[in-house]
């Protein structure tokens, strides 16, 4: 074996914000025990930013601050089981609802970021 999944990494200009919603929108909880190197070359507050399943069955997400907004399309994205509407309440945005194509919604977090929202009756 020469590689083998860790972590799951999001760039994001508001990371502190972005981080907590996917906690809201997932049940994540922000991973208590990461704080910044000791030799102050980062602020606490621009430190990346980890979120974690608090029950241990899905990945390590971390939030990493960057300047740039998102231009492009991504070429890896999350997919998750989830109601479409209770997303949309929370601000994320339907870029292209299931149609006679696909069988999911595809949705934009707060920054722009694509994802794939599956009902949990498809499982």
């Amino acid at each position: 074996m020469s590689a083998r999944f860790k972590d799951l990494v999001i760039d994001a200009t508001d990371h502190h914000k972005l981080a907590d919603w996917w906690c809201s929108a997932m049940g994540y909880v922000r991973r208590d025990d990461h704080e910044p190197p000791g030799d102050g070359w980062l602020r606490p507050h621009d430190w990346p930013v980890p979120i974690v399943d608090p029950d241990g069955g899905g990945p390590a997400i971390w939030f990493v601050p960057v300047t740039e907004a998102k231009s492009v399309k991504n070429r890896v994205h999350l997919d998750i089981w989830g109601s479409v509407d209770e997303l949309v309440e929370m601000g994320a945005a339907v870029l292209r609802g299931r149609d006679g194509e696909i069988d999911w919604d595809v949705l934009a977090d707060p920054e722009g970021n694509e994802f794939c929202v599956f009902t949990p009756n498809q499982a």
